[in-house]
């Protein structure tokens, strides 16, 4: 085992001779333990044919081993005081266990279980299959999630960032025991996954019992990489959306770069200065917006019932969202010119010195609240080195202490374009 210490950050980093590696991070606050196992397999490693088969897996992955089933599987972890879930997004397929730290084994050896042993029987194949159409079909009940389903796949013709992760109906009505049971084997393997663990241990002893459980099991075949680079876009591409509803959505899409591009931090003040901090919230929250920009120029003078921007950060280039709600008779079109005002204000007016350094404390604040738990670190290191590197994460704040005034608004001028815009709008037909 390759261990290396960051004293400054507190981690530790480790690598194991099968290709696993491990981030640890002690926390003695409290006598509890959080352990989290990433996979590098979302819908950005999908394509036609078997889009959501990611989803799928994560589902699969619950339904049982030959060493346990799934009603054990749960038991066990309930009966010691656990908690455990899961979920899959574009770039990663996340597992993750919160226990009293005295308990942290169970966990270990059940996510070594059913890295290599889930079972994926033809039965439990189609019982999850009727579970997550249903899944799309109460999706497709949102006009926000089909409104958004349209304009990312309006906005990438060649990355599979194109399509939603739930995946394409035809594609969970086709799909196959085969396909998925070969999903799973292509990317669940200890070379293509990260541990994170944080909370009350001794980092020595936690690296030995994990590598106890997880050191055995045999590495697998290097996973396909994604290389579809999607084009530039040289012209605003528009969707309507037509459908039931008495409310109108208005959508603005710009591409924009990755977690690792140097102006991926600037174009996080853009949305703080814009819709309020986020700061490290990445199942959403953050800040009331109702001092922002977007929510005093659209909200308060009665255009839109609400108004807000985000950016999160990924692998590849993804996007950045502008979505505001129509108030009653209030034409979409109206919503959209309101929108590019404040755009184009930000691109050609620097933002003042008071208003960054806003922005930065409001987003500092919301770094601290959603880190300060062992899960909420586990889940960070983890999905930092998933994007970036674990560096992203702990230099997240200095990084955000040196944003410039004149590179917001540079970000902006750059990204911000008619030209590099994907506009979607959905039509209620009940008005």
């Amino acid at each position: 085992m390759r261990v290396r210490h960051d004293r400054a950050t507190g981690v530790t980093t480790a690598s194991l001779s099968n290709g696993l590696t491990i981030l640890a991070r002690e926390m003695r606050a409290a006598p509890i333990t959080a352990f989290c196992v990433w996979y590098r397999v979302g819908s950005r490693n999908e394509h036609l044919g078997i889009t959501g088969a990611s989803h799928w897996v994560e589902h699969m992955m619950f339904k049982g081993t030959p060493q346990h089933n799934e009603a054990e599987m749960d038991r066990l972890i309930s009966r010691e005081g656990g908690h455990r879930n899961a979920f899959t997004w574009i770039d990663c397929t996340a597992y993750y266990e919160t226990m009293p730290s005295d308990k942290i084994d169970l966990a270990i050896a059940l996510e070594a279980d059913r890295m290599t042993g889930s079972l994926f029987r033809p039965r439990d194949v189609a019982s999850e299959r009727t579970v997550i159409i249903n899944e799309r079909q109460g999706s497709e009940n949102s006009p926000g999630f089909r409104l958004g389903e349209e304009v990312q796949a309006a906005a990438f013709r060649v990355h599979p960032y194109g399509h939603e992760v739930i995946g394409h109906m035809a594609d969970l009505q086709s799909m196959s025991r085969d396909d998925l049971f070969g999903h799973y084997r292509r990317f669940y393997a200890p070379n293509n996954a990260i541990v994170s663990v944080a909370g009350d241990f001794d980092t020595a002893d936690m690296l030995a019992r994990i590598a106890r459980k997880l050191g055995p099991l045999k590495r697998g075949v290097a996973a396909p990489k994604v290389a579809a680079d999607e084009p530039e876009q040289k012209g605003e591409r528009r969707v309507t959306v037509r459908g039931e509803g008495k409310t109108d959505y208005v959508t603005l899409a710009f591409h924009a770069p990755g977690a690792m591009h140097p102006d991926a931090m600037p174009l996080v003040v853009v949305e703080a200065v814009l819709s309020g901090a986020g700061g490290l919230t990445f199942f959403g929250g953050g800040t009331s917006n109702r001092s922002s920009r977007l929510s005093k120029a659209l909200v308060d003078t009665g255009i839109s019932a609400d108004a807000g921007c985000s950016v999160v950060p990924t692998i590849d280039p993804f996007l950045f969202s502008f979505s505001a709600t129509p108030q009653v008779g209030v034409p979409p079109a109206d919503v959209e010119a309101a929108l590019w005002r404040e755009i184009e204000r930000i691109k050609t007016e620097p933002i003042s010195a008071e208003e960054l350094e806003k922005a930065i404390k409001q987003t500092r604040a919301q770094v601290a609240f959603n880190t300060e738990s062992c899960t909420n670190q586990a889940f960070w290191l983890g999905f930092s080195q998933i994007v970036a590197d674990t560096a992203w994460f702990t230099g997240y704040l200095d990084r955000l202490r040196q944003v410039t005034p004149a590179e917001v608004q540079r970000v902006a001028q750059t990204y911000l374009t008619r030209d590099n815009v994907t506009v979607g709008v959905y039509v209620a037909d009940e008005k």
